[in-house]
C-alpha cells in the first residue's frame, strides 16, 4: 500500500492491505489481563504533525525543516519585524523560532516571563497597542506568502520572580508555607546574603576575603567537617517536625517508655534507664548532626566552586567586585520586605502572611534525575546549594493536579491557549525539568487548539532512554541536538549519521514490520541559542564547514540568527538589547543595520539549506558519513528510487589557521558511480573590510570574512578540485577518483553522482519488474526493451500450476529432506547454515536484518562478495520439472539484472526479489487452502503454512501404496527406480529431526495433526491418502507408530488406532461427502498378523471392515510379541517391554493394557542410562486405562453407533469369546456402559468417604480426573497430568459440567506455561521441567531425559485444554465464556509472537519449565501448530 506523502510522515504502525482492523484487532489484545491480573503492557503511539505552507497548502516534510531561532526583543516594533525576519526568508529557511514574546521580567532574561498572558508593550511603538491577533496576523502571512512556519517557546517551570501575579498568589510556588521542608534552606539563603553584603562593605577584607576576589586564595574556606560514628539501637527515631522548626524534632516517647525499661522501680535502676535514654538521644542527635555536618560540606563546596566559575575561570562571566547587585552567590529565595538584620529575619518564620512570599527560585541540577522534582520534600538541593539558580526566576508548584492549585493551572492553561491559536509549534523550554503531568496536560490543550501542532523540545537528560520517556509521553516531535556538542569533525559527522536517515543500501521496509527502537526525530542545529559562541571556541572558518555537515543530516535543521553573519561572540538572552539588521540585498558589508549576500556566510547557507530542502524532498533518505581525515569529513546522501547521490566534502577548521598549521596535502577520495555535476563548491576566505567593531544599536557580524561560492557548475570549471579518471570496480561499477588542489580550511564541495549508465539502466529495469508486486518500485523504473521470455509471465501466473507439494519445496525443506534428494541447505560462511533449504530458510534470516538495516551481516557481506547464493536460489528449482523449474528460471532472470549492478546494491535488491517471491507464493498457497484459511488473520495464516512445511514428498515414497482404483492419487515416475509409482505427501513429525527416512511418518502424530493441517486447511484429497495408507496396515488390530514405509513398522502404541478412528470421525463430517471414506477400498499389507507384506492391490477390503477388524480385535482382546524383538529394533527395552497388550476391560468398558515395561502412549519415554540404572524402564508406562485412550474410544463408538443408525456402517457391535462362550457386544452397549463407568472410576472428589475411591490414601490433588485408571503402580493414577483435557474435547459428554471446570481451572493454575502445559505437577515428587537428553549422571528421574514427560510443557495438549476451557465455559455463561475467551487470546497471543518470531516459522515440540527454550525439542511440530489452529477453527 503507498502512502500519500503528506502521510508518510506518520511513524505508525501501517497495516497491510490483506490484515483488516478486525482481525488486527486480535494482535492489540495480547495485553489482556489474565486471571484478573494488572495489565502488564502498554505503550505510546506518536504520530507526527502534518505542516502545510504556502498558498497552496502543501506540506512542508520534517526532515525538510530548517529553522533559525531570533530573540524577540532584538526585532524591535512589531511593525519592523518582517524587514529583519526576511533576512532568514533569503538565506533559505522555511521555519522560524521566536523566543517568547509576552512580558519579560526585570532581569530582560527572554525566558523570564513577567506575565504569560499579554504580548510584550515593547513590541508596540507610541501609540499603538498591538495584540496577539496581530501576531498570529503576521505568522500566517509568513506562512501563505513567504512558506515558512513559526513556532515559540513555552516557559511552564517558572515565572518571572517580580510577576504580579505570582505576589498575589503565592501558592503558585515554593514557599515556607507549603514547602516547609525549604526552611533550613532559606535560613542557609539569608545567611549567605548578609555574608555578600558584609564582604561587599569590606568587612571581611582584613580576614582575606577582599570585594574583588581575583584568585582562589581568598577563598580560604575550610571544607573540613567531623565525621561522627554512632552506634547503638535503631529502634528510636527522631520524628521530623513538620515545620521544620528548630529543635523541633521529637522522639516517640510511647516506645522510649516501652524500649527503655528500669529493672525494678528502684531510683538506682530508674536513673541507670533515664541514662541509657540520654544516651540513646546523644546518639541520634549525633546522627543527625552528621547528615547536616555532611550538608554542610557539600552546600561550602557548591558555593566555592560558584564563585570561582562566575569570578576567576576564563570561561566565566568574570563578574568583579562583590555588591548587593552581584551577590556572592544568586539568592536561592525571593525576599519582597526592606532590609533588616538576620535576627529579624528569623523571627519572620512566626509569621505565615510574611513567609508565604518567600519562593524559591529555579535552576537546574547537574547529573540529577530529570524525573525528580528537586523542589519537592525529600531533596535536599535547596539546603546542598546545589542548585544552579536562576535569581531571576522563581520555581512554579503544580501539585498532583488542578485541584492542588487551581490558579496556576488555569494561568497556565490561557497561556498555553493563547500560544497554540498562533503559532504552528512550540518548543518545551527546560523540557527535563517541567513536569510531565504537566507537560501532558498544556499539550493536550494545545493540540486542542492546533491539531497539528509542532513540539520542540531541548533535553538534557544524558540518556537516549530518558529522553524517549519525555518524547511518548509528551507526543514530542523532533528533539533539538546541537552540534555544539561536537569536540572535533569525527564526532560531528558521527552525529550526523546518528540523528537520521537509513545506511546507503537499506532494504525496502514493508507497510507492516516490526516496530524497532529507535530515537526521537531530531532537530540539528549548528549553533542554538544557549550555546557558546562557535567563532570564539573554533574559528570563524569553521562555520561554514560544519553549517554544510549539519544540512547533510536526514532531519530537521538549523541555526541561530547572528551565526550565518558571523557574531564573534554569544548573543545573551538576558544581556542583549541591540536589534537585528534588516535585509537589503544590495548592502554593503559593513553597511549598520543591514545584512545582504555579502555578509557572512549567508550566501553559502543559501545554497546549503537549498540543497538539504531538495535533498528531503526528493528522497535522499539514506546516509553514509565517511571521515576523509582529522579535518575533513565527506558525506552522501543516496536516494533508494533514483540511485542518485549527493557527496559533500567538508574541511572544518576547528582550529584557527592563524594560530594553527594545517596539512597542505589533502587525500583524494574515491566516489563510486558517475560524477554528474558540482553542485556547489563554497570557501570561506578573507577580504579588505577591517577588523570586526562591535556596533553600539544593532547585532552586527565580522565583516572581513565572506564566501566564494559556485553552484551547479561541470567538473573542470571547478577551482577545489579535479578528475583523476575512474577505475573499474567489477561489473558496471566505476569509481571515481577526486583530487582536491584548494580545499583549504573553511572549504565545501559538494557532487551529484549517478550510477554508471550500464547499472542505472538494469537497476531501472529490475524496479520496473519489481513494481508489480509493490508501487513502492515505480519510481526509477523504466520498462525492458528486450525482456527475457520467462520475465514476460507473471510470477504469479506461473505459481498459480504449483501444487501444495511444490510449495513445500519452495519454501521449506530442511537439511536432512534436502539431502535425500542430494543437495542440503545454504551455509553461510563464518556464521551457520540457514534452516531451510527453500525461500523461507532466508526469508527467517532477512526477517531480523532487514528492519535494523544490519547491512554488515554475514549475509550480506556473502552476497556482496560473490553470486553463490544468488545463483543457489535458482538453481535449486531449475532444475526441477514443471512449475517449479519455471519459477527457478523467473528468478534467474531476474538475478541475470541483479549481478550487474554495483555490489553494495545487491543485499537489499536481493531482499527485495525474494520478499515478491514469497508473498507472491503466500498468496498462491493460500488459494490453494479452504476459506478459512483464505480469509483468516495473518496468524491463522501463519499456523497454516505448517501444513506446507511438514506435508511433503520426498526422493522416496513414505506411505505405503494405496488401491490403484482411488481416484485422484497422484503418480511419477520414480526418480530411483524409473518405474510409475504413487507419490502421496506424508506428514513429518517435526523438524528438524523428524523429517527424513524412517523416522519421519509416525501414526501417532500423524492423526494427532492431521485435522488441524490437512483437514482444516483443506487438504482433503491428501488427508483421504494418509487415512487410507495407514489403514493398509493394520495389524494386530493396531495402527502402527513408527511406521516405516509399513515394511519396519512398529505396533507398540496403544493409542495411535484410536487416533486413527478420531481422524476418519473428524474426515467424514468436515469434507462434503465425506462418509464415502467408509467405503473406499483398503489395500491390505498385513491381512493377518503373521504374513509377511503382500503386493499393492493383492488383499483389498472397505475401509469400514478395517474398522470394524480394529474394534473387534480389541473386544477380544490383542496379546503379542513384536517381531523382531530385541536390541535390532529397540536398543533400550527390556524383553518384557516387547510384550504388547490391549483390551477392553467387561466391566468398565475401558480400553486397556501395557505392563510396566513398555509404554503404549504418547508419554513414551523409554530409559537410557545404565548408569542411572533406568535404562529400560518407561518414564510414564501409563498401562491401565489411559484416560485420553478412554475419551478417544467413546468417541469412537459413539460415532459408529450415530454411523450404523443411519445405515452408513454396516455393523453394530461383535461377536467374541468371553469365558469360553460366544458374545455379542454391541456397540450401543459399550457406549452406554463407557458414559456410566467414566465419572465414578475416574473422578478424584478427595472426599475419603467417596466409596468410588479405590485408593484415597494416594490422592495427591482433589477435584481433578486420573491420567489412567487400573495402573500397575496405583499412585500413577492419581498424578495431574493435562491427558484428560484430550478426553473432554474429543468426549465432553463423560464430564459433568461443575467438576470439568474444577478440573479445568486446577489445570490452568498448575500446569499451563507460557506456551506449553506442564506434563507433570509441579508438586509432584518427580517433577523435573528441564529436559537435557544429553546429561547422563546417577539420578534416575532425570538421566537421559528420563523426565521427557515429567514437567516439560508440550504445546499440543494446550489446544485440547483450551478448546475444553471453551466449550465447558459456554455452559456456564456468558461471563465464564467472555473471560475465558481472554484467557485464550492471552495465551494464543504468545504463540503467536513466537510464531513470527521463529526462524523455523513453526511452533515447537515442547519447552523448559517457564517456556525456556528446550535445545533437544524439535523446533517445529506438526501436532503443536495443528492443535493451536484447531482452537482458532472451533474458537
Amino acid at each position: 500500500m503507498m502512502l500519500p506523502q503528506h502521510l508518510k510522515q506518520i511513524r505508525v504502525l501501517m497495516l497491510n492491505n490483506k490484515e483488516s482492523l478486525e482481525r488486527t484487532l486480535f494482535r492489540l489484545e495480547q495485553v489482556f489481563p489474565h486471571r484478573g491480573e494488572e495489565r502488564l503492557g502498554g505503550g505510546y503511539i506518536v504520530v507526527d504533525p502534518v505542516l502545510r505552507v504556502g498558498p497552496d497548502n502543501h506540506v512542508l516534510p520534517l526532515d525538510c525543516i530548517t529553522i533559525q531561532t531570533y530573540l524577540s526583543k532584538c526585532l524591535g516594533h512589531l511593525d519592523d519585524w518582517t524587514d529583519k525576519l526576511r533576512v532568514a526568508k533569503e538565506s533559505g529557511y522555511n521555519m522560524i523560532h521566536f523566543t517568547p514574546l509576552q512580558t519579560l521580567g526585570e532581569s530582560r532574561s527572554c525566558y523570564s516571563l513577567a506575565d504569560q498572558l499579554t504580548f510584550s508593550p515593547e513590541f508596540s511603538p507610541k501609540g499603538t497597542s498591538y495584540t496577539w491577533e496581530d501576531v498570529g496576523a503576521l505568522v500566517e502571512k509568513l506562512r501563505t506568502e513567504w512558506n515558512m512556519m513559526s513556532i515559540t517557546d513555552v516557559v511552564y517551570n517558572h515565572t518571572a520572580a517580580n510577576s504580579v501575579w505570582i505576589s498575589e498568589h503565592p501558592e503558585c510556588g515554593y514557599n515556607l508555607v507549603n514547602s516547609p521542608h525549604l526552611r533550613p534552606a532559606w535560613v542557609l539563603d539569608r545567611a549567605i546574603w548578609h555574608l555578600t553584603t558584609k564582604v561587599a562593605d569590606g568587612l571581611y577584607k582584613s580576614k582575606g576575603l577582599p570585594p574583588d576576589i581575583t584568585e582562589e586564595s581568598h577563598l580560604n574556606v575550610s571544607t573540613q567537617t567531623d565525621h561522627l560514628k554512632s552506634e547503638g539501637k535503631k529502634e528510636l527515631k527522631i520524628i521530623q517536625d513538620q515545620q521544620y522548626c528548630r529543635h523541633g524534632n521529637k522522639v516517640d516517647m510511647d516506645l522510649a517508655l516501652e524500649t527503655f525499661v528500669p529493672h525494678s522501680s528502684s531510683p538506682q535502676h530508674i536513673e541507670e534507664c533515664c541514662g541509657r535514654l540520654e544516651q540513646r538521644l546523644s546518639e541520634l542527635n549525633k546522627e543527625k548532626y552528621n547528615m547536616i555536618q555532611q550538608h554542610q560540606e557539600q552546600a561550602v563546596n557548591c558555593v566555592v566552586g560558584n564563585i570561582v566559575y562566575e569570578r576567576l575561570a576564563d570561561h566565566g562571566p568574570k563578574l568583579g567586585p562583590v555588591t548587593k547587585k552581584t551577590p556572592l552567590i544568586t539568592r536561592y529565595f525571593t525576599f519582597p520586605y526592606e532590609e533588616m538584620t538576620f535576627e529579624q529575619e528569623l523571627e519572620l518564620l512566626d509569621h505565615p502572611d510574611k513567609i508565604c512570599h518567600f519562593l524559591a527560585h529555579n535552576g537546574w541540577v547537574m547529573g540529577d534525575d530529570p524525573l525528580r522534582n528537586f523542589a519537592e520534600p525529600g531533596s535536599n538541593v535547596y539546603l546542598r546549594r546545589e542548585l544552579i539558580c536562576w535569581g531571576d526566576s522563581v520555581k512554579l508548584r503544580y501539585g498532583n493536579g488542578p485541584e492542588d492549585c487551581p490558579y496556576l493551572w488555569d494561568h497556565m492553561r490561557k497561556y498555553t491557549e493563547t500560544t497554540a491559536k498562533c503559532f504552528h509549534g512550540v518548543r518545551l523550554d527546560n523540557c527535563h525539568s517541567t513536569p510531565l503531568h504537566v507537560a501532558e496536560f498544556m499539550l493536550d490543550v494545545a493540540r486542542r487548539e492546533c491539531p497539528n501542532l509542532y513540539v520542540v523540545a531541548e533535553l538534557f537528560t544524558g540518556s537516549e532512554e530518558l529522553d524517549n520517556v519525555f518524547v511518548t509521553r509528551l507526543g514530542i516531535t523532533s528533539l533539538i541536538r546541537e552540534a555544539m556538542s561536537a569536540g572535533d569533525s569525527h564526532e560531528e559527522g558521527r552525529l550526523v549519521y546518528r540523528y537520521g536517515g537509513e545506511p546507503v543500501g537499506a532494504f525496502v521496509q514493508p507497510s507492516l514490520r516490526p516496530l524497532m527502537p529507535t530515537i526521537a526525530h531530531a532537530m540539528f542545529l549548528d549553533v542554538t541559542h544557549d550555546n557558546e559562541c562557535p567563532i570564539q571556541l573554533r574559528s570563524a572558518l569553521d562555520s561554514l564547514p560544519s553549517s554544510a555537515i549539519v544540512s547533510m543530516a536526514c532531519c530537521a535543521t538549523g541555526s541561530t540568527r547572528g551565526y550565518d553573519e558571523l557574531v564573534p561572540h554569544q548573543i545573551s538572552v538576558v544581556k542583549e538589547e541591540r536589534f537585528y539588521p534588516k535585509w537589503n540585498p544590495s548592502a554593503a558589508p559593513t553597511t549598520p543595520g543591514e545584512v545582504g549576500f555579502q555578509n557572512g556566510i549567508i550566501a553559502g547557507k543559501l545554497a546549503l539549506n537549498k540543497l538539504h530542502q531538495e535533498l528531503a524532498t526528493q528522497g535522499f533518505i539514506q546516509v553514509y558519513v565517511d571521515q576523509v581525515d582529522a579535518d575533513i569529513v565527506a558525506i552522501t546522501r543516496h536516494c533508494p528510487s533514483t540511485h542518485q547521490s549527493v557527496v559533500t566534502v567538508s574541511r572544518t577548521a576547528f582550529k584557527d589557521p592563524k594560530t594553527h598549521q594545517y596539512d597542505t596535502k589533502v587525500p583524494s577520495i574515491f566516489i563510486p558511480g558517475k560524477l554528474e555535476e558540482i553542485v556547489l563548491e563554497a570557501r570561506t576566505v578573507q577580504r579588505d573590510a577591517g577588523s570586526y567593531k562591535r556596533d553600539d544599536n544593532y547585532i552586527n557580524g565580522m565583516s572581513e570574512y565572506t564566501v566564494e561560492l559556485k553552484e551547479h557548475i561541470k567538473i573542470e570549471e571547478s577551482m577545489v578540485m579535479k578528475h583523476a579518471g575512474a577505475t573499474s570496480k567489477g561489473r558496471s561499477e566505476f569509481v571515481q577518483e577526486i583530487q582536491f588542489q584548494k580545499l583549504t580550511p573553511g572549504s565545501v564541495i559538494a557532487f551529484r553522482v549517478s550510477l554508471d549508465s550500464k547499472a542505472q539502466k538494469l537497476v531501472s529495469v529490475l524496479r520496473f519488474y519489481l513494481s508489480q508486486f509493490s508501487p513502492k518500485y515505480r519510481r526509477g523504473s523504466i520498462q525492458d526493451e528486450n525482456p527475457p521470455e520467462i520475465l514476460q509471465k507473471s510470477l504469479a501466473q506461473l505459481m498459480s500450476k504449483m501444487t501444495l507439494a511444490d510449495m513445500n519445496i519452495l519454501l521449506f525443506r530442511c537439511e536432512a529432506e534436502e539431502q535425500e534428494d542430494g543437495g542440503g541447505c545454504y551455509s553461510i560462511p563464518g556464521w551457520e547454515s540457514l534452516k531451510y533449504a527453500g525461500i523461507q530458510g532466508l526469508m527467517s534470516v532477512l526477517a531480523e536484518i532487514r528492519p535494523k538495516n544490519d547491512l554488515g551481516h554475514p549475509l550480506c557481506a556473502n552476497l556482496r562478495e560473490g553470486d553463490w547464493l544468488i545463483d543457489f536460489v535458482s538453481n535449486r528449482l531449475k532444475h526441477r520439472e514443471g512449475p517449479l523449474a519455471q519459477v527457478g528460471q523467473w528468478l534467474e532472470a531476474m538475478f541475470d539484472h541483479l549481478k550487474h549492478i554495483p555490489r553494495y546494491l545487491i543485499p537489499c535488491y536481493f531482499d527485495a526479489i525474494l520478499v515478491s517471491t514469497y508473498t507472491t507464493a503466500l498468496d498462491a498457497t493460500f488459494k490453494l487452502m479452504s476459506s478459512f484459511i483464505q480469509n483468516g488473520s495473518s496468524f491463522v495464516q501463519h499456523l497454516a503454512l505448517g501444513s506446507v512445511q511438514m506435508c511433503a514428498i520426498g526422493r522416496l515414497p513414505v506411505l505405503p501404496s494405496i488401491s490403484a482404483s482411488i481416484k485422484d492419487v497422484p503418480y511419477r515416475i520414480s526418480p530411483v527406480t524409473g518405474q510409475k509409482e504413487q507419490y502421496c505427501v506424508s506428514l513429518a513429525a517435526g523438524l528438524p529431526h523428524f523429517s527424513s527416512g524412517i523416522f519421519r511418518c509416525w501414526g501417532r502424530d500423524t492423526f494427532i495433526a492431521l485435522r488441524g493441517l490437512m483437514l482444516i486447511t483443506g487438504r482433503h484429497i491428501e488427508a483421504r491418502n494418509i487415512i487410507l495408507a495407514f489403514a493398509g496396515t493394520l495389524r494386530h488390530g493396531l495402527i502402527p507408530n513408527l511406521l516405516g514405509e509399513g515394511r519396519c513398522a512398529r505396533y507398540n502404541c496403544r493409542d495411535a488406532l484410536w487416533w486413527w478412528l478420531q481422524c476418519i470421525q473428524d474426515y467424514s463430517n468436515h469434507v462434503p461427502n465425506g462418509q464415502e471414506i467408509l467405503r473406499c477400498p483398503v489395500t491390505r499389507m498385513y491381512p493377518t498378523d503373521d504374513c509377511d507384506p503382500c503386493k499393492p492391490g493383492e488383499v483389498e477390503q472397505p475401509l469400514h471392515d478395517v474398522i470394524q477388524e480394529s474394534l473387534h480385535r480389541h473386544l477380544e482382546g490383542i496379546s503379542f510379541r513384536e517381531k523382531n524383538a530385541g536390541p535390532k529394533i529397540d536398543m533400550n527395552m527390556r524383553d518384557e517391554g516387547f510384550n504388547v497388550s490391549a483390551k477392553v476391560d467387561p466391566a468398565t468398558g475401558f480400553v486397556t493394557g501395557g505392563n510396566r515395561f513398555n509404554c503404549g502412549t504418547w508419554m513414551d519415554k523409554m530409559g537410557e542410562s545404565e548408569r542411572a540404572r533406568n535404562k529400560g524402564m518407561p518414564a510414564t508406562a501409563r498401562d491401565g486405562a489411559a484416560v485420553e485412550i478412554v475419551g478417544l474410544s467413546k468417541s469412537a463408538v459413539r460415532w459408529l453407533v450415530e454411523l450404523q443408525a443411519k445405515g452408513l456402517f454396516p455393523y453394530d457391535g461383535a461377536t467374541v469369546e468371553r469365558d469360553g462362550k460366544k458374545v455379542f457386544v454391541s456397540y450401543s452397549s459399550w457406549n452406554q456402559q463407557l458414559q456410566q463407568s467414566f465419572e465414578p472410576a475416574f473422578w478424584v472428589s478427595g472426599d475419603p468417604q467417596d466409596p468410588n475411591e479405590m485408593h484415597p490414601d494416594l490422592v495427591h490433588k482433589s477435584n481433578i480426573y486420573k491420567d489412567s485408571y487400573g495402573a500397575s503402580s496405583p499412585w500413577c493414577d492419581y498424578q495431574l497430568r493435562p491427558n484428560f483435557t484430550i478426553a473432554m474435547v474429543v468426549a465432553p459428554e463423560l464430564f459433568s459440567i461443575e467438576k470439568a471446570w474444577k478440573a479445568l481451572d486446577l489445570v490452568e493454575k498448575k500446569l499451563l506455561g507460557p506456551l506449553g502445559i506442564k506434563t507433570l505437577d509441579p508438586d509432584d515428587m518427580v517433577y523435573c521441567g528441564v529436559y537435557d537428553n544429553a546429561l547422563d549422571n546417577d539420578n534416575y528421574n532425570l538421566a537421559k531425559g528420563f523426565n521427557y514427560h515429567q514437567g516439560p510443557e508440550w504445546l499440543w495438549p494446550v489446544g485440547y485444554f483450551l478448546r475444553a476451557k471453551l466449550f465447558f465455559s459456554k455452559k456456564l455463561g456468558e461471563e465464564t465464556f467472555a473471560k475465558t475467551v481472554t484467557l485464550v487470546k492471552n495465551v494464543l497471543s504468545r504463540h503467536y509472537t513466537h510464531l513470527e518470531r521463529s526462524p523455523w516459522k513453526g511452533l515447537p515440540e515442547l519447552t523448559n519449565e517457564n517456556g525456556q527454550h528446550c535445545p533437544f525439542s524439535c523446533e517445529t511440530q506438526a501436532w503443536s501448530l495443528a492443535t493451536v489452529l484447531e482452537v482458532l477453527y472451533d474458537f
